[in-house]
């Protein structure tokens, strides 16, 4: 994520396309794991608009909606939505990759509306 993308792994042994570091392939066992960019689209499969902060260095940030996006490759993956009044977020939402600075180095993935 540092450089800006979010990698996921392609096993060469079955083709499967998992997200979340394994050291080895979630439907086939194989070890031939290559890293390789995602496209940064997906939709979104489910959401929640979270109101109540879950502790007080986060009360600035609420409302705030929590993705479960499936990226176009396949995978889902857990993210936030930036740019974006939360309420007006739906399922099947078109949505693309953002590499949001998080300090001290670290990038946080999000997502935002595609086509803005």
């Amino acid at each position: 994520m540092k450089e800006g993308r979010l990698l996921l792994q392609h096993c060469g042994s079955c083709g499967h396309i998992q997200l979340y570091q394994q050291a080895v392939c979630r439907r086939c066992l194989g070890a031939q794991l290559v890293h390789r960019p995602a496209s940064g689209r997906g939709k979104v499969h489910s959401f929640s608009v979270v109101h109540r902060a879950p502790g007080p260095a986060f009360k600035q940030d609420t409302p705030y909606a929590v993705l479960l996006v499936e990226l176009e490759e396949g995978p889902r993956m857990i993210s936030s939505l930036v740019d974006e009044d939360p309420m007006s977020i739906d399922f099947d939402a078109s949505v693309e990759l953002v590499c949001e600075p998080a300090g001290m180095g670290a990038v946080l993935p999000r997502f935002r509306r595609a086509n803005r």
